[in-house]
């Protein structure tokens, strides 16, 4: 029975082969950059990160998951989002210069580091169950696309600026790499349903975001990246009150949302201090009676004995 249900070798091939041929399009951005073709070195490395993303759900899909396509797109990663941006701005701005091949160096070394970290993060089940949701550190085809930014910006001003100088380079290549092998959240897309009445407005947005693409392709890769990094303090805003409200990790994201608005909407906060008067004070709120204490010390005051606390 189970040999009638397992899939054609054929099948099981095609996932594997949408790697390979993941890998082989994040190489050629390297071809593309020494001969200075800036367009078809970002379409190159944005093509692998299309193919990475469907190779992992057609093997699940087909059910032809297997331990050497894991092994694999982990090689493929490593190659299209480690190596070849790395080899890519160095051919492109950082030719000749000793530490600008240092600089791809740590590159290429923080995007496998960041693999192997993430393989490791499967196999580790003492993880909480909202973890899921989120990536450590940026994930490795984010990476590798924002590295490019720089020929990115080039490309669609059509000639070089600040953006493109060597030291700037160098550092953003730095940065990006920090980001990877860092334990900041970032939200992951693999997690996300969508409900059934906003099917439509969806498909609505992706025959927008499929114009915005084939009439401006690099000024829409520009917003997307910009607005992946903006995102990155939000991921880590909702990582930390997930950890923090372990009662709420049971619940879907859209109920989690809901609790917190009435939260904030209730007002549960610790309570806030003010200062009066150049001095810090504490707001308390009045206990019961207070004003009827207030007189009685009046009173004793004028008759002049002490007023004896309980």
């Amino acid at each position: 029975m189970s040999e009638a249900r397992a899939s054609p070798p054929g099948v099981r091939f095609l996932p594997n082969a949408i790697t390979v041929l993941a890998m082989c399009a994040g190489l050629s951005a390297v071809q593309f950059a020494l001969n200075q073709q800036l367009k078809g070195a970002v379409a190159a490395v944005a093509v692998a990160a299309l193919l990475d993303a469907l190779d992992g759900r057609i093997a699940r899909l087909l059910d032809a998951t297997s331990r050497m396509g894991a092994e694999l797109d982990s090689l493929s990663d490593a190659m299209s989002f480690g190596v070849a941006p790395a080899l890519t701005l160095y051919a492109w701005q950082l030719a000749g210069n000793r530490v600008g091949w240092v600089v791809a160096l740590i590159f290429a070394v923080c995007m496998i580091l960041r693999l192997a970290r993430f393989n490791t993060l499967l196999d580790d089940d003492d993880q909480p169950p909202f973890s899921k949701e989120f990536f450590v550190g940026v994930p490795a085809p984010a990476a590798g696309l924002l590295a490019l930014l720089p020929i990115v910006l080039t490309a669609a001003v059509g000639g070089e600026g600040w953006w493109s100088s060597q030291p700037v380079v160098m550092v953003w290549m730095i940065a990006v790499a920090a980001l990877a092998v860092s334990r900041v959240p970032t939200l992951s897309l693999k997690t996300v349903r969508v409900p059934a009445k906003l099917i439509a407005p969806l498909l609505v947005v992706v025959a927008v975001l499929a114009a915005g693409i084939i009439t401006y392709p690099l000024l829409f890769l520009t917003v997307v990246l910009v607005g992946y990094l903006v995102h990155v303090p939000y991921a880590a805003y909702r990582h930390h009150w997930l950890a923090n409200h372990p009662e709420v990790w049971e619940f879907p994201p859209r109920e989690r949302r809901a609790m917190r608005r009435s939260q904030r909407r209730l007002g549960l906060r610790p309570p806030l201090r003010r200062r009066a008067a150049g001095a810090a004070r504490r707001v308390r709120l009045p206990r019961r009676g207070g004003e009827r204490n207030r007189e009685n010390r009046r009173s004793y005051r004028s008759l002049g004995l002490r007023h004896r606390s309980k």
